[in-house]
């Protein structure tokens, strides 16, 4: 008997291990190009090789936190968000998921819905519940949070406050770290305030808008650092880069090892290595110039 058990072990073993096949993936929705060569396309960004969706997931499934920034006006990368919380949740232990678009004071509510959502009685106006900010175009991000609110994985808020953001516009705390605080990632960031901001921001303001951008950053690394891992973090492109944003905050936190970043970007951006460890394409918005109605 006893030299049967080792086969049978293994082959227990075998079955434990086996990883079930992803969820279906979902279907493009922006109508720009759908034609690319590059669309749908998923390229490690230090080998410049070519991966599958499952090639994808094992390896952001290995990581003890996996960083994804989107576009937020993209309904096809919050489709793959959702795509890819779900296809985590499969291959790994529950740990949490963390949203920039989550605040500090809404996190007693998040906390209270998920308790509500874990009793079988999840609120049937989250939006009310959560206390969601208009900001945030709850048709694009509802089904992802509506879901992340009923799985046990805490789900965890990753921004600052209004009082907060205002108290450092006024009183710019001096930020802490060699990497975040290096001239060309300050330099690289006051352009991009002023191209965000249609060159209209007077320079007396860049500073103050500096500091709040350096300190969303800093925040968003210290709930990442701090949260139950494995961890998943959903926020804005430019906070994810790797050269500029929260990676560089996890550095000077000592927490940077073993993190990987995902951009997800539309076809004809280029993602460069040093912004990210991988990249998807996905379709594209049609071009929008926000800046015209401004300069009228």
């Amino acid at each position: 008997m006893k030299y049967l058990l080792i086969p049978l072990l293994a082959l227990l073993s075998a079955c434990q291990s086996h990883t079930s096949a992803p969820p279906p993936l979902p279907a493009w929705q922006s109508p720009e190009g759908r034609d690319s060569a590059e669309l749908g396309v998923i390229r490690n960004l230090h080998s410049g090789e070519q991966l599958t969706p499952q090639q994808l997931l094992d390896q952001l499934a290995a990581a003890p936190r996996v960083l994804v920034g989107e576009q937020h006006d993209n309904p096809d990368h919050h489709a793959l968000e959702l795509w890819l919380a779900r296809a985590l949740a499969e291959r790994r232990p529950s740990g949490s998921v963390l949203m920039e678009m989550l605040n500090p004071n809404q996190q007693t509510r998040v906390v209270a819905a998920q308790a509500a959502a874990a009793r079988g009685e999840a609120p049937t106006d989250l939006i009310g519940a959560l206390a969601w900010q208009p900001g945030w175009d709850w048709s694009l991000y509802g089904p992802l949070v509506t879901w992340l609110v009923k799985q046990p994985a805490p789900l965890l808020s990753a921004n600052l406050d209004r009082s907060e953001i205002m108290r450092i516009y006024s009183e710019q705390p001096r930020l802490e770290g060699s990497r975040s605080t290096m001239n060309a990632v300050r330099d690289s960031l006051l352009d991009d305030i002023r191209e965000s901001h249609c060159g209209l921001l007077p320079d007396s303001q860049l500073p103050a808008m500096l500091a709040v951008q350096q300190q969303r950053d800093r925040r968003m690394a210290e709930r990442l650092k701090a949260a139950p891992g494995p961890a998943l973090m959903i926020a804005g492109g430019f906070h994810a880069r790797r050269d500029l944003g929260v990676p560089l905050h996890l550095d000077d936190l000592g927490a940077g090892q073993g993190l990987q970043v995902l951009m997800l970007a539309e076809v004809g951006k280029a993602v460069a290595p040093g912004q990210a460890d991988f990249v998807w394409y996905t379709p594209a918005l049609p071009p929008t110039d926000y800046c015209a109605a401004l300069r009228r």
